[in-house]
């Protein structure tokens, strides 16, 4: 039996959380879900979008799945997203892409994994006005060697274990000589102790381009924060968008595995959601408890449902589309049936 703190989140979030939890529960994987609050509902009841009790869970249980969660542009509530993986370091920030037939998109086949350094950088919050009148602002971005160091070999430890090729390192070390320098010439340290798998190195608006051109030239992406954050929605597109995109997010104590899709407050209620990216997640979440055989299950019932194309979301399937819960209860046939 796992204990799982489980984060519905907001918007479209309770929906696909509980799609996600009657599909796991559909692999006969005993799972006790310990239910907490965060983001707006944890405002509205709470005033904090971060209680403790919701840490105190994700202490406690070492893993958590998260619904996404609102963060309102440019004021100051703070992202539950960033201070969750701050608070349990959680320094990887693992996406998959992957093709499903069925699916519109550009290309077919392909198979991306990036990780994403999920601490440092831009995105570590040490940003302030410079000047009274708040007319100008600065965000500092911090790499540091041991931050580049563990997120670098966390690729390559991946693609041994899962016997991937290549690890492509992505960087901007022609301009910002020291931050992505230090960031590539760790990376290239560290590749050295991987002869077994490739190596190389793209500078980020070249890597950009090249996705886009021929996806199927990488294998493995591993960057910094900020470019990781590009490049994991860049690839999501690639597959046929954010709504086949899981996410986890992992450090040496904790893991939070999430759909990395927005919440989507105007479909919020209506039935319409697509409930893949959390339902994928949960599966990266079952791999993880080391429970094979149930997260092969669940990818399996996913592709054999959009391949049918006949139990499928309005993104999927716009001419005759079916709710969260008929896409949820087809999947869940699936499951039984294996």
């Amino acid at each position: 039996m796992h204990t799982i703190t489980l984060i519905p989140g907001d918007g479209i979030g309770p929906s696909i959380a509980d799609s996600t939890r009657k599909i796991i529960e559909a692999t006969g994987v005993g799972v006790s879900w310990e239910l907490e609050e965060a983001g707006i509902p944890a405002i509205e009841k709470f005033k904090d979008p971060l209680p403790q009790q919701v840490l105190d869970s994700i202490a406690r249980n070492k893993i958590a799945l998260k619904g996404p969660l609102t963060t309102p542009i440019g004021t100051g509530f703070r992202s539950v997203n960033v201070a969750l993986r701050k608070e349990f370091d959680l320094y990887i920030n693992l996406r998959p892409a992957k093709s499903f037939v069925g699916v519109k998109s550009t290309y077919a086949d392909v198979d991306l994994i990036v990780f994403r350094e999920n601490i440092e950088e831009f995105y570590s919050g040490i940003e302030h006005y410079i000047d009274a009148q708040k007319s100008a602002a600065e965000t500092i971005g911090v790499v540091t060697r041991t931050g580049s160091e563990r997120i670098v070999r966390a690729a390559f430890e991946y693609a041994r274990k899962h016997n991937r090729k290549k690890v492509t390192i992505v960087h901007k070390a022609n301009i910002l000589k020291f931050t992505s320098g230090l960031f590539l010439d760790v990376g290239k340290k560290v590749a050295q102790d991987y002869p077994d798998i490739q190596c190389n190195d793209r500078i980020i608006d070249n890597m950009a381009m090249q996705l886009v051109l021929n996806p199927h030239q990488f294998d493995i992406i591993v960057t910094t924060n900020l470019f990781g954050d590009i490049l994991s929605d860049l690839c999501s597109g690639l597959v046929g968008g954010l709504g086949l995109a899981p996410g986890a997010n992992i450090g040496y104590e904790a893991a939070i595995f999430e759909a990395v899709h927005g919440s989507a407050p105007d479909i919020a209620g209506k039935n319409i959601a697509n409930p893949c990216a959390m339902v994928l997640a949960g599966a990266m979440m079952l791999d993880y408890l080391g429970e094979l055989v149930a997260s092969s299950k669940i990818r399996q019932a996913i592709a054999e449902t959009i391949q049918e194309g006949k139990y499928l979301t309005r993104d999927l399937n716009p001419e005759q589309p079916v709710g969260t819960i008929e896409m949820t209860d087809a999947i869940i046939k699936k499951i039984i049936a294996m």
